[in-house]
């Protein structure tokens, strides 16, 4: 588990904004819009770039897939994805703390 942490932290925006958009269970085209819109669409994730994502967070269990009753591929967090975002926030909370306790000495 802590390899997997380790190999993660910090996290790439468009891994972190997977994982923030699994609040619940999506399928890649919903996980795709829900980005766009926590980004006002400033972060558009193409297909390639998501689903290589998913499956490297698949295979390092931070992620789990299933399919619905359409038959189509839902992804959803597992505990360890869970773990993994609440510490890169506690590492971008740090970040921003900084960055304005810094900002006017720029």
């Amino acid at each position: 588990m802590e390899k997997v942490i380790k190999k993660y932290l910090p996290m790439t925006e468009t891994a972190f904004y997977i994982l923030l958009s699994l609040t619940e269970p999506r399928h890649g085209y919903g996980i795709i819009k829900r980005v766009e819109e926590m980004t006002n669409g400033r972060l558009k994730l193409g297909s390639g770039t998501i689903y290589g994502t998913l499956t490297k967070m698949q295979r390092d269990q931070i992620i789990t897939i299933y399919a619905d009753e359409k038959r189509k591929t839902i992804y959803e967090i597992t505990p360890l994805g869970k773990q993994l975002i609440h510490l890169e926030i506690k590492r971008l909370k740090e970040v921003f703390t900084n960055a304005l306790r810094y900002e006017e000495d720029f």
